[in-house]
């Protein structure tokens, strides 16, 4: 690929390269003058993938059309590992925006995202990454993506002007509240909130009588951490706002140090 004087996005998902989610962002971010959008995206929905290579079988690159390729059965962090090997062979693209995403990407969710690992995997390489979800009722089969098209231009128009506004190996994980709830939007930092999981599965059995499972949807249940100032990423949501959530790589339990210091010291 050429380096020419425009500002270079590299674009992935988890939802596939179909999805309108990753359409409407392309739409949105060719309406920005001086941009260049090249997509690399899944050929096949990878959604609660996490930030996972694939190591045991070859990928194939198919053309879609200018600057479109899905990966064939690839991860968000396939496409972005092999887009920065072969595509950007010279250089790197300003920015890395992974979504939109169908649904929310909130708390604890950020480790299972595709989206999110599409993210980490451009700010493992040094690259300014965003990762954008649109938070929908699944009935809904296309979406309204229409604030976070209107959020996402911004935030590279920001960027762009400007500067990126975090370290190396951190990135922003942005949350769209549903357009029903949106009345004025705010933009709010805020953190990652304490997700409370149940198990969900549903049983099932094939003409056969063989047993299979379906894991389910958990609702959108949250509390705040304890001991955080601030706001969390679901408040904002529920508040019909949007979350801007600094995310960082080092999963480190520095305040656990000293206490597990003194526990593997014990006699």
């Amino acid at each position: 690929m050429k380096n020419n004087n425009k500002y270079k996005i590299l674009v992935t998902n988890d939802d596939g390269y179909e999805a309108n989610g990753l359409l409407c962002l392309i739409k949105a971010l060719k309406e920005l003058d001086d941009v260049e959008v090249i997509v690399v995206a899944p050929a096949n929905e990878k959604s609660a993938c996490g930030h996972s290579l694939t190591l045991i079988r070859p990928l194939r690159f198919i053309g879609i059309e200018d600057n479109f390729f899905k990966l064939d059965d690839g991860t968000p962090s396939d496409c972005v590992y092999l887009a920065l090997s072969t595509i950007f062979v010279d250089f790197k693209p300003d920015l890395l925006i992974s979504g939109i995403n169908r649904g929310s990407n909130m708390g604890e969710d950020i480790t299972y995202s595709g989206t999110a690992a599409g993210a980490m995997e451009g700010v493992l390489h040094n690259i300014p990454s965003i990762a954008i979800s649109q938070v929908m009722d699944f009935s809904d089969p296309q979406g309204d993506f229409t604030l976070a098209q209107e959020t996402i231009k911004k935030l590279v128009l920001k960027i762009k002007n400007g500067s990126f506004p975090l370290p190396e190996r951190e990135f922003l994980n942005v949350n769209i509240p549903p357009a029903i709830d949106v009345k004025d939007p705010k933009m709010l930092i805020t953190y990652a909130g304490y997700r409370m999981y149940a198990n969900d599965s549903h049983l099932h059995r094939n003409p056969r009588g063989e047993e299979y499972y379906w894991l389910g949807l958990h609702p959108l249940n949250f509390a705040a951490r304890r001991g955080n100032e601030g706001i969390s990423d679901y408040e904002a949501i529920a508040g019909g706002d949007i979350s801007i959530t600094p995310i960082q790589l080092d999963m480190s339990a520095y305040k656990s140090m000293n206490s597990l210091k003194e526990w593997i010291e014990q006699k």
